[in-house]
């Protein structure tokens, strides 16, 4: 709501191929599901590790996933929450 993105890394883990991670940012661009700022020339940067993600010994978490996704990403958000500090 507040402020636009300036860049947003996706790290995928498993089995994941390139085609279905761009298939994935069309369609969030073509939505204009989030904005970006103007001067971003390439808003998203992936990554593939082909190994499936690991759970942790000993507990039931994730237990069968194959796939997962990890996103990181920074705004201009955070400007309004300093400029309340003073």
């Amino acid at each position: 709501r507040h402020g636009k993105y300036m860049a947003c890394c996706l790290m995928y883990r498993g089995d994941v191929v390139p085609k279905e991670t761009g298939a994935g940012i069309a369609i969030v661009r073509q939505k204009k599901m989030v904005q970006f700022v103007d001067w971003s020339p390439c808003a998203f940067k992936c990554g593939i590790n082909s190994e499936p993600p690991v759970r942790p010994p000993g507990t039931c978490f994730a237990s069968n996933l194959k796939r997962a996704l990890c996103m990181i990403s920074n705004s201009t958000a955070v400007g309004s929450v300093f400029t309340r500090l003073d």
